[in-house]
């Protein structure tokens, strides 16, 4: 879907931003860049919908060039979120939800039919919303607002730079569910930038750490958290031992569902044997004496070990 061929970003100075960067995006994933200030991922992140000019190598999407592409044609067609929400002020929301299908020159009832249904897809009522202007909603609502322009015109591919960042914790978390939501039901190739691991570890198939301008690791929350690849890696996600050796399962364990259960753990296995197990399987059943007392999915560890790291603190800015 995109790629990365030996992508370098240099600056006139001969600072280098972006270091021979090879990598592939899959369509339909969610993608997720994440790295200390200065890394280069906002970098790598606008060099695909030619906000930055590449230096070297060559950048891809459906195996043709970027620089091949019309820059409006490619625009167009790459939804983009900023943490700065920047709505137009004077245009409601339906105006500004509307803007690239109108360039695009879609039919005015197909335009107004599409906003009524981004919103409603983010929880936001069309008859009450759509003639509203953005000083009247919240820092959340005109979020979620930024969030479905991105998607007005039904790019395949959304460009996501901290969208959430700004907000306070309890919109935050509410707009990541909500995404989350919206991605199993659109399926869009989405890119996303963040500082912080454990809205990494919550929202992204598979996560990319950069450092220096260049990929230290990638690969899913269950690989980067199960084997992070150096020391840089293990601080970065706040992987420490005493969070291994004092583990809980019932702060992970779901209530027991219906059915058969073809694979289980024991309700006294180290956090790494279970980690082991969901890298190969979604759902394992906890056993004890004999009984099963619950239920741990992939998505319930990853947003344990998260939320662990986030109470310590263990984000950099």
């Amino acid at each position: 879907m995109i790629t990365f061929d030996n992508v370098s970003k240099k600056y006139e100075n001969d600072q280098v931003a972006v270091n021979a960067i090879n990598l592939e995006i899959k369509k339909g994933e969610f993608f997720v860049i994440i790295g200390p200030s200065g890394c280069g991922k906002t970098t790598l992140l606008k060099m695909i919908n030619r906000l930055i000019q590449l230096t070297e190598g060559t950048i891809r999407i459906n195996e043709k060039r970027i620089s091949d592409y019309n820059i409006h044609e490619l625009r167009w067609n790459i939804g983009y979120v900023l943490q700065q929400i920047a709505l137009f002020p004077h245009m409601t929301i339906e105006e500004n939800i509307a803007i690239v299908p109108e360039l695009k020159k879609w039919r005015l009832p197909h335009i107004q039919q599409r906003v009524r249904e981004l919103l409603a897809m983010v929880g936001l009522d069309p008859d009450k919303y759509s003639q509203r202007k953005p000083k009247e909603l919240s820092g959340g609502e005109q979020q979620r607002v930024g969030v479905v322009r991105a998607l007005a015109a039904d790019p395949e591919i959304v460009l996501m730079d901290e969208p959430f960042s700004a907000l306070d914790p309890i919109s935050r978390t509410k707009l990541q569910d909500d995404l989350l939501e919206l991605q199993r039901a659109i399926q869009k190739t989405i890119v996303f930038v963040s500082h912080d691991m454990q809205e990494a570890l919550k929202l992204g198939d598979r996560i990319c750490v950069m450092k220096d301008g260049e990929i230290v690791q990638i690969g899913t929350p269950q690989e980067i958290i199960q084997n992070p690849i150096n020391d840089f890696v293990k601080e970065f996600i706040g992987v420490k031992e005493q969070m291994f050796n004092v583990f809980n399962i019932q702060q992970v364990m779901e209530p027991v569902a219906d059915g058969e259960f073809e694979h289980t753990v024991s309700s006294t296995d180290s956090v790494q044997v279970i980690l082991r197990k969901l890298a190969q399987h979604e759902c394992l059943a906890v056993e004890k004496n004999g009984d099963k007392i619950g239920v741990i999915t992939r998505q319930s560890m990853i947003e344990f070990l998260a939320k662990d790291a986030s109470q310590r603190g263990d984000t950099i800015g």
